[in-house]
């Protein structure tokens, strides 16, 4: 089938870890080529932010990046993008007259504000992915929330208005029923990860001969890196390698970056916590395998990647109990929860792996096994491909329904 994807400011294109880089431009790229693998054509829209990008860029076999001009070509924060969604709808409905997919699945709800309106009397089915609702970044984050104000009520009604919605994690369905999206309209099919990439065997980064505890991700206050640091006190061999971010030469002009090592610095600990700044993707498995344990503590987590990405490499995982996170890690068989925002349970959960190595390469192996077969990509496209299928088919019968109705 003919696959259109939509996602407004996450580029496959983009280098994971900059600013609104992150998660979605890692699965909306995987997933897309992972499709392409099962036979299916995917264009993946995303708004033009550069003058010097071409229109289109050959990704991958079977998958296309299409620029789409909506708003100035320059990089713009992911909140302050609503007002050029009308634009971006306008585009794809003029390109859907000429040339309309088999199916448009929309990632984030801005690009499902796009789409929804793009395909409005086009009779092209809209399959909906939000990847973080703003609900749980409201409730979480409260005045430093910085979403448009029409945001949950835009999500509502893009979630009612699609097809299907596509939960990433238990969790999240629950809050799309908040919104009020019927039941039988909502799909859990997680993230993935390339399980060729990320492997137990393989290169292992350097290190000293200090107990490793690694954490990766955007240098953002919901991460919960300061809560690794406030553990990392009631470690006293222990280093912290803290990998994502800016590049490295720009982390002296980071404000998260400042704050997390002026909070190091108070506790003590600087000596034993290194930025690395951006990692190259190519060189993540690596850093990954060098670590004895990798932690994941935001305050919230739509689904959590780099946790996955670490169980894949054979690695133990704490991770804190909430979003996604509750459905990938089993505590106690392929890693551990703690609670977040908690340094001294956190501290505990540490301190457990790093003194008994038995149970770090338990957790560990058992944590590649699920990895491998719960979240490799080939299995997460065939589900989505799947949900696609029920959504085609059931307009298919719809009409067929009303035909005879009218007959």
């Amino acid at each position: 089938m003919n696959i259109d994807m939509i996602s407004e400011h996450a580029s496959p294109l983009a280098s994971p870890g900059g600013t609104d880089a992150g998660g979605q431009n890692v699965h909306v790229a995987a997933l897309a080529v992972a499709l392409a693998r099962r036979g299916h054509e995917v264009t993946v829209h995303t708004r033009r932010d550069d003058v010097g990008s071409p229109d289109s860029v050959a990704y991958a076999p079977g998958v296309t990046v299409e620029h789409v001009r909506a708003g100035p070509a320059r990089p713009i924060a992911k909140d302050q993008m609503e007002p050029y969604m009308a634009e971006f709808a306008e585009r794809l409905a003029r390109r859907w007259v000429r040339r309309p997919p088999d199916i448009a699945h929309a990632h984030f709800w801005m690009s499902g504000l796009a789409a929804v309106e793009g395909a409005r009397g086009l009779d092209i089915p809209v399959v909906q992915t939000f990847h973080a609702l703003g609900s749980v970044k409201h409730r979480y984050q409260r005045d430093a929330d910085t979403s448009p104000p029409g945001r949950l009520r835009i999500e509502a009604q893009v979630g009612r208005d699609a097809a299907a919605v596509i939960a990433t994690c238990t969790d999240e369905a629950g809050e799309l029923d908040a919104y009020g999206i019927p039941s039988s309209s909502v799909h859990i099919v997680p993230c993935g990860v390339d399980v060729d990439h990320f492997r137990p065997g393989g290169p292992v980064a350097g290190r000293g001969d200090r107990p490793r505890v690694l954490t990766i991700g955007r240098l953002v206050p919901r991460k919960g890196l300061d809560t690794v640091i406030e553990a990392l006190c009631h470690l006293p061999d222990a280093e912290l390698v803290v990998a994502g971010g800016p590049a490295r030469t720009d982390l002296e002009r980071d404000p998260e970056a400042l704050r997390l090592r002026r909070l190091a610095l108070a506790r003590g600990v600087a000596g034993r916590v290194l930025f690395t700044g951006r990692v190259r993707h190519e060189d993540m498995p690596a850093l990954i395998r060098s670590a004895d344990v990798v932690v994941s503590v935001p305050w919230y987590e739509p689904f959590g990647i780099t946790a996955i990405e670490a169980m894949a490499c054979g690695v133990p995982v704490v991770v804190s109990a909430v979003g996604g996170h509750l459905d990938t890690v089993v505590d106690g068989v392929t890693g551990l929860h703690v609670p977040p925002r908690v340094p001294s349970a956190l501290a505990g959960r540490l301190r457990r792996l790093l003194t008994d190595p038995r149970l770090g390469a338990t957790l560990g192996a058992a944590a590649a096994r699920r990895a491998r077969e719960r979240y490799a990509w080939s299995r997460i496209a065939a589900e989505t491909e799947a949900v696609y299928n029920r959504v085609i088919d059931g307009r298919a019968e719809a009409m067929v329904m009303a035909d005879g109705a009218r007959s």
